[in-house]
């Protein structure tokens, strides 16, 4: 039991230490053992450092929605802005007068820097989602057989090739796309099906105003056919009635695959596309009755 006097020598100790920016547990070992309600005694009424303190999460975002409450901002406003619950901004600003109400310009101005901010965050995040998903999609087909080559080959032209019709038969292979992609695809699709790169041909289908010699060397380079398999190339007429979306560098018009004495090919791709269509719905009716 220590006396009146010792504990006021305590005191005066510790809280010289406590000034010095000491821990309680610095102390206890600069003045001996002593129990913690001992030491609560020696240094009542003394606060602790700050770098004792454990710092709030959320300070700094207490004071951002002050600020932006004191600039005029509402709850709603300021609680999207900082990423936080509007009942916190509540608790946060409730003390602060209410802004004056603002002008309909002045309305339609904040929504739409809102929504602006809105979508600054939002679209990176499904951007990322989608690229997550077309790789894992991309993943999921890996090496095609030589089969599934010749099936995909098949419904793609059957999708975008030129078709013979009941009232003009006209059995060739062409097929065109703009998709560089899709181009190296049926080339090698074609490749597979026994075609020699001497009867293939190609044609390039673009506005009369678009850089014409720039797009062949791209379609060259996409191919890697030599200029003489290139044919005089198709332009389409320019009309000043409509607003052209096809412009720029990005812009190199449609290319046309043409293959010589292809109406063989053009049998068998008939043949394929009728048995991969017959085949799809064998195993289960439920979307093709």
């Amino acid at each position: 039991m220590r006396t009146p006097q010792e504990l006021d020598r305590l005191r005066e100790q510790a809280v010289a230490l406590r000034r010095e920016g000491k821990s309680r547990r610095q102390i206890k070992e600069i003045l001996g053992s002593m129990s913690n309600s001992t030491l609560d005694k020696a240094l009542k009424g003394e606060p602790p450092p700050e770098w004792t303190g454990s710092p709030k999460a959320k300070d700094g975002l207490r004071a951002k929605a002050r600020g932006l409450r004191e600039q005029g901002m509402d709850y709603e406003e300021i609680a999207a802005a900082l990423g936080v619950a509007k009942s916190s901004v509540s608790l946060w600003a409730r003390d602060l007068p209410t802004p004056d109400r603002l002008s309909y310009e002045e309305c339609r101005k904040r929504a739409a820097e809102g929504t602006r901010r809105y979508w600054a965050a939002e679209r990176p995040a499904r951007e990322a989602r989608r690229a997550a998903d077309r790789q894992a999609a991309a993943r999921q087909i890996g090496d095609l057989t030589d089969r599934e080559l010749l099936i995909a080959g098949t419904i793609a032209y059957w999708c975008e090739g030129a078709k013979s019709k009941p009232g003009r038969r006209d059995e060739r292979v062409m097929f065109m796309n703009s998709d560089p992609g899709l181009i190296r695809f049926f080339l090698r699709f074609v490749g597979s099906a026994g075609i020699q790169w001497t009867d293939v041909a190609f044609r390039l289908s673009i506005h009369e105003k678009a850089d014409v010699e720039a797009a062949q060397r791209f379609w060259m380079k996409v191919t890697g056919a030599s200029a003489d398999q290139f044919r005089i190339p198709t332009l389409k007429r320019h009309n000043p009635k409509t607003v052209r979306k096809n412009v720029g560098e990005g812009y190199h018009g449609c290319l046309r695959i043409d293959i010589r004495r292809g109406s063989d090919l053009y049998h068998k791709i008939e043949g394929w596309a009728e048995g991969a269509m017959t085949a799809a719905v064998k195993p289960d009716r439920r979307f093709c009755r």
